[in-house]
């Protein structure tokens, strides 16, 4: 059983000592890697060759500890992709047409060649993704029109121009900080594995995020309680941080973890003047957010002929990451598949022409390293004063002489908004997110011995045992939130 765990000080981190990880054994992504060609037929979706191919290559008695597991990997990303693509088209049409019942087979054909309904070929069967239907309403405004009940998305407030942009830019102009507005927050995270997952007895282990400290952003971090109560708290250098907690299986019975915290979480807004944007010079510490970083960040020849298509001859550093913000802005946001079965997400929301939050990151990510513009990864949670909260990436730009600032390209740019107002997410943040993550891909404190559900991002948490990974249709999760007195900000 593990010990008790205070919370540790808030070390926090500067521009300049940012902690950069950049060891391949820490990036599980490096650690998953087989060999190219079983990768390739499984993009392909020659599942069974893959199979025999994942088959024979593990009968070599001399395969490596990883070797063995990134082979393993690629046969349960297979069964992860089927259970994302579990829909034929029988019953792709029959979802429709609980919306749209006058939809002919020719309608859903024409749809279909057009891309609007993600679909990919397995062993020569055509499956449908389990979001294929819903997220049609929101590539095709024909669809839409004709639903015959009314639709309203689950979208954040702050997607339109809203009374808050208003009030974080008139405070930051009227103080000269960019870190204003301050919320206090009271947040309980938990995961329930489902009863009889694990055999009884049996030790399940959970991992939950937990935030770190970053001045000017979030800061003021109290734990107050955890369920159960023994826990590890991974250190402030950990990228993607957590709580770590043990508890026995019982029969029967589901298996609960949970974390209570509190903290102060503040907006973001850089008045940037393009003009005084100069190309950034590019130091050791800036070196690695202008660098790939295989498998989703990767200077492929179409994310080159993107760029050169969007950024023409310009050379100004803001020009060209507005440019390349719009860009990726205009791919219509849609429910994305499962982090881990995608091979490089940057290229698939490139490819796939819609995307979510974190392929839209990782594509922006991608184009601005490739001008030499540093761009590095967050991700959290997001929520309101309302009902809305969501799992969220974004992310953060280097541009001197303003250093870092960050840039939410799926909040994007907000038409309806004043003019002053419409870039504020090209260099300016809400104060209602939380950040997790200040990376991607990189292990836990304590490292999980089994593959995870999410090879990327950590925002649901993580759970397994010693017989192997719990994935996401074995246990649930949520996310509550309390809004706490005002508080003041710390440095009046």
């Amino acid at each position: 059983m593990i010990a008790g765990s205070a919370v540790v000080a808030n070390a926090g981190y500067s521009d300049a000592s940012r902690p950069v990880v950049d060891a391949a054994h820490d990036d599980i992504g490096a650690r998953l890697a087989a060999p190219q060609r079983i990768v390739d037929l499984v993009d392909a979706g020659d599942f069974k060759g893959a199979e025999a191919a994942i088959a024979t290559a593990l009968d070599d008695a001399s395969l490596g500890a990883d070797q063995r597991m990134a082979l393993e990997f690629q046969r349960e990303r297979m069964r992860r992709i089927l259970l994302d693509f579990r829909l034929d088209e029988a019953g792709a049409k029959e979802r429709l047409r609980r919306d749209i019942p006058d939809m002919s087979d020719a309608d859903f054909a024409r749809w279909d060649a057009e891309g609007l309904i993600e679909a990919r070929v397995i062993d020569g069967e055509r499956r449908w993704f389990n979001r294929g239907p819903s997220n049609l309403y929101r590539l095709s405004g024909e669809a839409r029109q004709r639903r015959v009940t009314p639709l309203k998305f689950y979208d954040s407030p702050l997607e339109e121009a809203h009374p808050h942009h208003v009030q974080v830019r008139d405070a930051a102009l009227a103080s000269g900080e960019r870190a204003v507005a301050p919320q206090r927050v009271r947040v309980t995270q938990s995961l329930t594995v489902k009863p009889d997952q694990v055999p009884a007895g049996e030790t399940v282990r959970a991992w939950l995020p937990f935030p770190r400290a970053i001045p000017g952003q979030q800061e003021g971090i109290e734990l107050q309680s955890t369920v159960p109560a023994a826990h590890q708290l991974a250190p402030e250098s950990a990228l993607q941080r957590t709580v770590y907690m043990e508890a026995p299986a019982v029969a029967g019975e589901p298996t609960m973890f949970s974390v209570t915290y509190e903290l102060t979480v503040q907006a973001q807004y850089a008045d940037i003047d393009p003009e005084k944007v100069v190309p950034a010079e590019i130091t050791p510490e800036l070196a690695p957010f202008v660098a790939e970083r295989a498998p989703h960040v990767v200077f492929s020849d179409a994310m080159r002929l993107k760029s050169a298509q969007v950024v023409g001859d310009e050379t100004n550093p803001y020009r060209i990451a507005q440019k390349l913000f719009a860009a990726v802005d205009s791919i219509p946001w849609a429910g994305a598949r499962e982090y881990s079965t995608i091979t490089n997400i940057g290229e698939h929301a490139l490819e796939q022409g819609h995307a979510d939050c974190g392929q839209q990151t990782l594509l922006l990510i991608t184009l601005l390293r490739m001008n030499g513009i540093p761009a590095r990864w967050q991700s959290g949670w997001i929520f309101s004063d309302g009902e809305y909260n969501n799992m969220h990436d974004w992310g953060w730009m280097y541009l001197a002489p303003y250093g870092w600032v960050p840039m939410d390209v799926t909040f994007g740019r907000l038409p309806d908004a004043a003019p002053a107002l419409q870039d504020f997410y090209l260099g300016g943040l809400d104060a209602w997110r939380i950040a997790f993550n200040d990376d991607w891909s990189r292990e836990f404190v304590p490292a999980k011995q089994h593959p995870r559900s999410e090879t990327v991002d950590l925002q649901r948490g993580e759970v397994e045992w010693d017989g192997g990974n719990l994935y996401f249709d074995q246990w649930s999760y949520d996310f509550e939130w309390q809004l706490l007195p005002p508080v003041t900000d710390e440095r009046d």
